[in-house]
Formats: C-alpha cells, sequence, structure tokens
C-alpha cells in the first residue's frame, strides 16, 4: 500500500494554496472517495477513457481498450495495459489518476515534461496526489477551479471540473450532483 495522506498534511498543501482545509478536503472526498490507491492492489486508482486514447492514437487498432466503461480497478487495468503496449505516452494520456482524477494529458499544466513523470510522482504517495491537484486547480483555466473553490462556488467548481452537463449525468445515473455533494461535505469537515 502507498502512503496515505494525513489530515494535517491536507492542511498545509491547503495553506499553501490559500484554500481553506474544509474546502479541499470536501473536494477531495466528492472526486475520489478520499483515496488514491486500490486498497486491494496498491495500485494508483484510474480511469481510462477509450475516447481520449482514439485522440491521442488514432491508428491504434481496436481490442479491449475500445470498449472499456467505467468499471472495477481489474478491468480499468486490463484496458489501461493493452492501450499502454500499443501507445504508452497515448494511455497515461487518456487515464485519469489517483485523488484527483486528473487526466494525463495534463502533465505539461502541471509543470512536468513528459506524461509519465506526471505519474511517477502520483504514484510515490497521496500527498503528491493532493499537490498535483492543487497545481491543477490553480494553473488549469487562468485559475478559475481555485478561484470558486476559494469562495465555495460549488456550482462553478463542478462546471469547470466535470463539465457543465454534469447535472444531467447525475440524474441520469441516480446520483447525487457534485456541487451538492460538495457542499455536504464541506459543511461536515468544517467542524473538525
Amino acid at each position: 500500500m502507498k502512503v496515505m495522506v494525513t489530515n494535517d498534511q491536507i492542511r498545509e498543501i491547503a495553506r499553501r494554496f490559500g484554500l481553506e482545509y474544509a474546502a479541499l478536503k470536501a473536494f477531495i472526498e466528492v472526486e475520489s472517495g478520499g483515496r488514491g490507491f486500490d486498497t486491494k492492489t496498491g495500485k494508483i486508482l484510474i480511469q481510462f477513457e477509450p475516447h481520449w486514447f482514439r485522440r491521442k492514437a488514432p491508428y491504434a487498432p481496436s481490442g479491449n481498450w475500445s470498449v472499456n466503461k467505467v468499471d472495477v480497478q481489474s478491468r480499468e487495468w486490463t484496458a489501461f495495459n493493452e492501450a499502454f503496449r500499443l501507445n504508452p505516452d497515448a494511455a497515461m494520456e487518456a487515464t485519469s489518476i489517483g485523488l484527483g482524477q486528473l487526466m494525463g494529458f495534463h502533465y505539461k499544466i502541471l509543470g512536468y515534461k513528459t506524461v509519465g513523470a506526471m505519474w511517477d510522482y502520483a504514484k510515490l504517495g497521496e500527498y503528491q496526489q493532493v499537490e498535483q491537484l492543487c497545481l491543477f486547480l490553480k494553473n488549469y483555466l487562468g485559475g478559475r477551479i481555485l478561484r470558486h473553490l476559494k469562495e465555495k462556488d460549488w456550482h462553478n467548481v463542478a462546471v469547470y471540473y466535470n463539465g457543465s452537463g454534469y447535472m444531467t449525468i447525475a440524474r441520469k445515473y441516480g446520483r447525487e450532483p457534485y456541487n451538492i455533494s460538495m457542499a455536504k461535505a464541506y459543511r461536515k469537515y468544517s467542524n473538525q
């Protein structure tokens, strides 16, 4: 099992980025369930996205990777590993990883020269994943997500992080929308 991040470490990272602990903790909980690694295997949590792989490696032959759906980690890894054999960089860019579920194609925004370097750092532990998440929030879209998180504007945090259709998707799958989940989680962590 990889190194888990502590609440004190989350507080320290939150301070560094000008965030309230409760806001960052709520974001982490809602986005990833508060875990960066699979409790069964110890591997970093991933979500392989076939449509992104197809964009990054348009001439890759179809296979198990091309029919992957949001599923259990073992199937995610099967699809990812097959895609990785075809085109390693494209596979890593087409996969979201860790606590923040950051897409690999964001590696440059985070200051890495390669997508592999981004993955290597995230695999060190959850502390590193929270740092990457905050760097992303700060650098992506001119810092809009970070600003909305500071303001506790949960709707716009959800829009800029998950897309404007996040409410429709939540309804389709019978889930609570991100903005409501984040507001509830924020209230819970505000009392800690």
